[in-house]
Protein backbone atom coordinates (compact mmCIF):
# COMPACT_ATOMS: atom_id res chain seq x y z
CA UNK A 1 0.00 0.00 0.00
CA UNK A 2 1.72 3.15 -1.15
CA UNK A 3 -0.34 6.23 0.59
CA UNK A 4 1.18 9.55 0.99
CA UNK A 5 0.51 12.19 4.01
CA UNK A 6 -1.20 15.27 2.92
CA UNK A 7 2.59 17.23 3.50
CA UNK A 8 3.94 14.88 0.78
CA UNK A 9 0.88 15.33 -1.80
CA UNK A 10 1.37 19.40 -0.97
CA UNK A 11 4.88 18.94 -1.60
CA UNK A 12 4.20 16.89 -4.86
CA UNK A 13 1.68 18.94 -6.53
CA UNK A 14 2.57 22.10 -5.37
CA UNK A 15 5.93 22.48 -4.59
CA UNK A 16 7.98 22.58 -1.21
CA UNK A 17 8.03 25.23 1.57
CA UNK A 18 9.47 28.78 0.36
CA UNK A 19 8.40 28.18 -3.74
CA UNK A 20 6.09 31.02 -5.10
CA UNK A 21 3.43 28.06 -5.71
CA UNK A 22 3.44 26.56 -2.50
CA UNK A 23 3.42 29.99 -0.92
CA UNK A 24 0.35 31.07 -2.75
CA UNK A 25 -1.95 27.61 -1.54
CA UNK A 26 -0.63 28.54 2.18
CA UNK A 27 -1.73 31.72 1.77
CA UNK A 28 -5.05 31.41 0.33
CA UNK A 29 -5.63 28.17 2.58
CA UNK A 30 -5.15 31.13 5.21
CA UNK A 31 -7.49 33.59 3.71
CA UNK A 32 -10.62 30.70 3.80
CA UNK A 33 -9.56 29.81 7.05
CA UNK A 34 -10.54 33.72 7.90
CA UNK A 35 -13.42 33.25 6.43
CA UNK A 36 -14.45 29.91 8.21
CA UNK A 37 -13.47 31.51 11.40
CA UNK A 38 -15.84 35.09 10.75
CA UNK A 39 -18.77 32.62 9.93
CA UNK A 40 -18.64 30.61 13.19
CA UNK A 41 -18.05 33.87 14.79
CA UNK A 42 -21.05 35.24 13.70
CA UNK A 43 -23.09 31.92 13.76
CA UNK A 44 -22.01 31.24 17.44
CA UNK A 45 -23.50 34.98 18.20
CA UNK A 46 -26.93 33.31 16.02
CA UNK A 47 -26.49 36.61 13.60
CA UNK A 48 -27.49 36.37 10.11
CA UNK A 49 -25.42 37.90 7.37
CA UNK A 50 -27.26 40.72 6.81
CA UNK A 51 -27.15 41.71 10.55
CA UNK A 52 -24.17 41.61 10.55
CA UNK A 53 -23.58 43.65 7.27
CA UNK A 54 -25.52 46.31 8.67
CA UNK A 55 -23.52 46.51 11.76
CA UNK A 56 -20.25 46.88 9.33
CA UNK A 57 -22.10 49.29 6.64
CA UNK A 58 -21.40 46.50 4.32
CA UNK A 59 -23.94 44.01 1.88
CA UNK A 60 -25.04 40.83 2.90
CA UNK A 61 -23.24 39.39 -0.74
CA UNK A 62 -19.82 41.08 0.54
CA UNK A 63 -20.16 39.09 3.94
CA UNK A 64 -20.90 36.37 2.12
CA UNK A 65 -17.71 36.53 -0.33
CA UNK A 66 -15.44 37.02 2.61
CA UNK A 67 -16.95 34.15 4.54
CA UNK A 68 -16.63 32.19 1.90
CA UNK A 69 -13.12 33.10 0.66
CA UNK A 70 -11.46 35.42 3.15
CA UNK A 71 -9.10 36.88 0.42
CA UNK A 72 -9.35 40.68 -0.80
CA UNK A 73 -10.08 41.76 2.94
CA UNK A 74 -8.85 45.10 4.35
CA UNK A 75 -7.09 45.07 7.38
CA UNK A 76 -9.56 47.85 8.31
CA UNK A 77 -12.67 45.36 7.34
CA UNK A 78 -11.40 42.26 9.41
CA UNK A 79 -11.34 44.91 11.78
CA UNK A 80 -14.88 46.43 11.53
CA UNK A 81 -16.71 42.87 11.10
CA UNK A 82 -14.86 41.47 14.33
CA UNK A 83 -15.19 44.34 17.03
CA UNK A 84 -18.18 46.44 15.49
CA UNK A 85 -19.90 43.37 14.71
CA UNK A 86 -19.18 40.54 16.34
CA UNK A 87 -18.09 42.22 19.48
CA UNK A 88 -14.40 40.94 19.32
CA UNK A 89 -11.06 41.30 18.74
CA UNK A 90 -8.69 40.92 16.50
CA UNK A 91 -5.18 39.42 17.36
CA UNK A 92 -2.58 39.32 14.49
CA UNK A 93 0.72 37.06 14.82
CA UNK A 94 3.93 37.53 12.07
CA UNK A 95 6.30 34.77 11.99
CA UNK A 96 9.42 35.03 10.78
Amino acid sequence: MNTKSWANIKDSVYGAKGTDRRDELERDFEATKIGFLLRKAREDKNMTQNELAELVDKKRTYISRVENNGSNLTLKTLFDIVEKGLGGKVKIQIEL
